[in-house]
């Protein structure tokens, strides 16, 4: 059987670990020009699903230099529902290796010392992984486990293409390769319900994660969720626009190819199909993803979270543990 992280953690440590949002304050190559698109012209405002929080939009607030005080501030978030004594230091915001080096060693040197702190995990993209960041790593991996998490969402091209990932699939394979040659453990996250995706699509993604080798570490599954303030949701807002235009009922899905929102229970079963395809190896990290209220257009159905976790739980009680 698969092992949920919680399990994993728990097996591991012999307690209940905790996650702390904070952040590096790093940017990313598409959002400040580095990265220029076919016709020459830089790429600016990220990946276009995500939002000016840099899907971080749960973490600590940045504070003035100091990381202790983004670290006492998360624990006060989560205190009211655990008395947890350590925690997963998660830097999620944003690319989290890619800026001056010396800094962010110095930022994570000092997180990692920190005795409430059992793991370092950095939330980044591949083509922000070169040899002075892999020795960073590797030091770092000898205090404490370091996790990268890599952003690659979707094995196809065209796809990554229209969302503004800003690299090729070869430049994964090579960092992958780079950083499971470092010992480093591995993540990658996944969005499910990309525009114009089939569930072919989808489980292609899933299938080529599934025989990587080495073999992938952990996986972190999501649906794709617009979220007000990002470029897909001008996407989505033009979609119902046109859908309109000829007198359409915009159903999901039903009026255009382009997006298409799954139910729970669709959703819920793609979800137990992508497991069931990993390898028991493969820790899974997410099933879901918990947009913030605020900002979530699509899919509301979210919102209701523990009714989507009692739902994947019933699901996935022959492949889960």
């Amino acid at each position: 059987m698969h092992q949920k992280l919680s399990t994993y953690l728990k097996n591991k440590y012999g307690e209940k670990i905790y996650r702390l949002s904070l952040s590096s304050g790093c940017t990313c190559p598409n959002r400040d020009g580095s990265i220029l698109m076919p016709d020459g012209t830089p790429l600016t405002g990220g990946c276009t699903f995500c939002s000016e929080g840099g899907s971080g939009d749960f973490a600590a607030q940045v504070t003035a230099g100091s990381i202790d005080q983004q670290i006492q501030d998360a624990k006060e978030l989560i205190s009211q529902k655990t008395d947890a004594r350590h925690f997963i230091a998660y830097f999620q915001s944003f690319s989290n290796t890619y800026g001056d080096i010396s800094r962010l060693k110095e930022l994570y040197t000092k997180v990692i010392n920190r005795e409430d702190i059992v793991i370092l995990s950095l939330g980044t993209r591949p083509d922000c992984i070169d040899d002075s960041v892999l020795a960073m790593l590797k030091e770092l991996n000898q205090i404490k486990p370091v996790w990268i998490e890599l952003g690659l969402q979707t094995i196809n091209e065209e796809s990554a293409r229209r969302f503004h990932r800003g690299y090729e699939l070869k430049v994964f394979e090579k960092a992958y390769k780079a950083l499971k040659d470092a010992g480093i453990t591995v993540v990658v996250h996944v969005i499910l319900g990309l525009p114009y995706e089939t569930k072919e699509d989808m489980l292609k993604t899933v299938k080529y994660l599934a025989v990587l080798d080495p073999a992938l570490d952990g996986i972190k599954l999501q649906n794709l969720q617009i979220l007000k303030g990002t470029a897909m949701y001008q996407d989505y807002l033009n979609w119902k626009e046109r859908a309109r235009s000829k007198q359409d009922t915009v159903v999901a899905g039903k009026t255009s190819e382009e997006f298409y929102f799954m139910d729970m229970e669709e959703y819920t079963d793609l979800i137990a199909e992508c497991i069931a395809l990993l390898p028991e190896t493969t820790v899974i990290h997410r099933m879901t993803g918990d947009g913030p209220r605020k900002l979530l257009v699509e899919p509301l159905w979210t919102l209701d979270k523990k009714r989507v976790l009692n739902t994947l739980t019933r699901k996935c009680r022959d492949l889960l543990e």
